[in-house]
């Protein structure tokens, strides 16, 4: 919860945005999240995440994969491989007084497009460049969230010893990548604000994604073996995740008078013996450790185990399903909605990290839903656009 930010606070800020998929996506949420205008561009056929999956509503291009981060936008069609595409791009920058431009288009693409940095910056010389890839512009591979998570390590660090190499089960690479690109825009802002000179960002998601190694990396230089722990972790023990009577909770120690908390409660004495008298010895026979353990919660209710473990200042959590966030009170309250005013759709939304209160926010637009808003203010006709293939 952030109190020192008053809500939109981005409001005057335009941002246009040529984005597709998820990282770029969600870094532009965010800004529309604190107040921004985001114009998000496609091309003529749309952004490909808009057809995958399950469809929320009865029309095409407005997939449930699509809607949550791109609520709160304006979205328009323009044909970049075009001249005439590339010319109004430049026109819109000036028109709008845009603030921001983004893309995570393969960086090889920049000139072809007339995205690029040089271009953008002879258009509107104080603009803030961002473009989100895979390795950034000195390797312009097309690149998409599994393979960084491959590539970087991050796979190695998932599963436990027996495990095949595991992905996260959220699209950690894009979304760091977009939480990093929205600090560096938010550096910039400030620092265009004290100087008056905008800048280029370079944002790879590979980089993010080893940033998150921080405390692999320097152990491993070290020579000294970080083992998958899956559920568990790699130095303290007991940490895990144990079967109740009734459901599972997650149990995490870390500390010796923890540990001896945990033994003064009623029913868990049998685990005070001299091979759990340490942290190195419970880690060492942490299988043992485990059963005995999942021995005396097994036969007791999850609520009973969270409310003992809390009285005793030892950290427990039961284990959320995704439908049960809904039923959670507390969970529940932080989330934010958006509504279909088209249909009365109402989609909840995961809240951005930082946020000043729960928020509702425009829903995600239908393809070119704003063209004739935008286009309208450069003095085209939207069907004669149509008509010569540019949006």
């Amino acid at each position: 919860m952030s109190s020192c930010l008053k809500e939109n606070f981005l409001e005057g800020v335009t941002v246009l945005s040529v984005e597709q998929a998820v990282s770029l996506p969600y870094c532009t949420w965010r800004l529309a999240a604190d107040g921004a205008e985001v114009i998000r561009v496609e091309p003529p056929w749309g952004d490909p995440n808009r057809y995958v999956g399950e469809s929320a509503l009865d029309e095409e291009g407005m997939s449930a994969y699509f809607l949550g981060i791109n609520s709160g936008k304006k979205s328009i069609t323009l044909n970049l491989n075009s001249p005439k595409g590339k010319e109004i791009l430049g026109e819109l920058i000036k028109e709008f007084d845009v603030d921001i431009f983004a893309t995570n288009q393969v960086p090889s693409n920049y000139k072809k497009l007339g995205i690029d940095y040089e271009r953008i910056r002879s258009i509107k010389e104080d603009i803030i460049w961002v473009g989100i890839s895979g390795f950034g512009p000195e390797r312009p591979e097309a690149a998409y969230d599994p393979m960084i998570q491959a590539y970087s390590g991050i796979m190695d660090t998932n599963g436990d010893e027996n495990s095949p190499p595991l992905k996260f089960g959220v699209s950690i690479a894009d979304l760091e990548a977009a939480n990093q690109a929205y600090c560096e825009i938010m550096k910039a802002l400030l620092i265009r604000e004290k100087t008056g000179k905008g800048c280029r960002i370079d944002i790879s998601m590979l980089d993010c994604c080893l940033s998150l190694l921080a405390l692999h990396i320097p152990m491993v230089s070290l020579g000294i073996k970080v083992p998958k722990s899956g559920n568990k972790h790699p130095i303290f023990a007991p940490v895990g995740v144990y079967r109740t009577k009734d459901g599972y909770v997650s149990i995490a120690i870390g500390s010796e008078a923890q540990w001896e908390r945990l033994c003064s409660l009623p029913g868990f004495e049998i685990l005070k013996k001299d091979i759990y008298s340490t942290n190195n010895r419970r880690k060492a026979n942490e299988e043992q450790l485990d059963r005995d353990l999942e021995e005396i919660l097994s036969k007791r209710n999850t609520e009973e185990i969270i409310e003992l473990f809390k009285k005793a200042r030892i950290p427990i959590s039961k284990v959320t399903t995704l439908p049960q966030i809904f039923e959670d009170s507390y969970l529940s309250s932080k989330l934010w909605k958006t509504r279909d005013e088209k249909t009365g759709l109402e989609v909840l939304l995961a809240p951005p990290p930082v946020t000043t209160k729960t928020k509702q926010l425009t829903f995600a637009p239908r393809l070119g839903e704003h063209n004739e808003e935008i286009y309208s203010k450069l003095g085209y006709d939207v069907e004669e656009l149509k008509k010569e293939g540019i949006i």
